[in-house]
Order: structure tokens, then sequence, then C-alpha cells
């Protein structure tokens, strides 16, 4: 039998990105059956994920709903432990009563850096120079997502 799990992260990126990124884990009986976004762009805190978690539970009969759900948070350059003690305590008090595992776990690196280091294709799809960026070290990009969207201009992120 497969585990049911559900993804609440930060944004549109991660909730288009993710069921391609972690399909290979069905090969273990490991289905991430949503990934659940922040209404109106809003930043993840305990009342956010708190009302995510619940939805997606009481949506569902009992014998469908997800046997884990997984908190990702964006570090935006903090310390993951912190970024993660900022949230754990609070939700796991208010979700007692879900039973249903409930992890936690930070992007190290944002998705967007990882547009650069294909420079040649951005810049050939951009038609345009990238700007200072060095490709050869994506990760090293400072905030690779606000870059993005100034190079992407009108064009939809």
């Amino acid at each position: 039998m497969s585990k049911r799990v559900v993804v609440i992260a930060s944004g549109e990126t991660e909730r288009r990105a993710l069921p391609y990124l972690v399909r290979h884990l069905a090969e273990q009986g490991i289905v991430v059956k949503d990934v659940r976004i922040p209404p109106r762009h809003r930043a993840i805190n305990v009342a956010i994920a708190e009302k995510l978690i619940r939805s997606v539970w009481f949506e569902r009969a009992d014998d469908a709903r997800p046997g884990k759900f997984v908190v990702l948070l964006d570090t935006d350059r903090a310390s993951p432990d912190v970024v993660i003690k900022r949230i754990q305590d609070g939700l796991l008090r208010r979700l007692r009563d879900i039973d249903a595992s409930i992890q936690f776990a930070v992007a190290q690196q944002h998705l967007e850096a990882w547009y650069f280091a294909d420079a040649g294709g951005l810049r050939s799809y951009l038609g345009r120079d990238l700007g200072r960026v060095d490709s050869s070290r994506p990760d090293e990009i400072e905030n690779p997502k606000l870059h993005l969207k100034q190079l992407l201009q009108s064009r939809l992120y």
C-alpha cells in the first residue's frame, strides 16, 4: 500500500515543480497526492499551515486522508533550524487531533537559481544578456527569484 503525502509549500513554483521532482518516490510507495500553497501569495506561518492541513484533512473521507504532511519552508538565507523552530512547535500543538505525521523541511536553495545553470538556453529564450550572473555557480546567485523576475519583465513568471 502506498503512503499518501501532501506537501504544504510556499508558492506556485513549488506547486508546479514538486510533483515532477518527487515522482521517483512512487517506486518506493510514496505518492505525493497534492501540493497546497497559501492563498494570495501569503507566507507560510502557523495559522496558514494549520488551515491548509485542516482543509486537506477534512475534505477527504477517512480512508483517503494523507498519512503524512510535509511543510516545506523557504529559508531566505536564515538558519534552517531557526526557520523550522519558528513554526514547528505551535503547529504541532494546534494539530494534535490530526492523525497523520507532520514533517518539516526547508528548501536549501532557490529553485529559480537552476534556470541560470543553463545560461545559454535562458539567454536564447530571453533574447538578451543575463546581467552579472555567474552561471557556473547557480547556488551562489544572490536572490535568483528576483533576478529571474526582472529578466522576464512582463512575461509570466
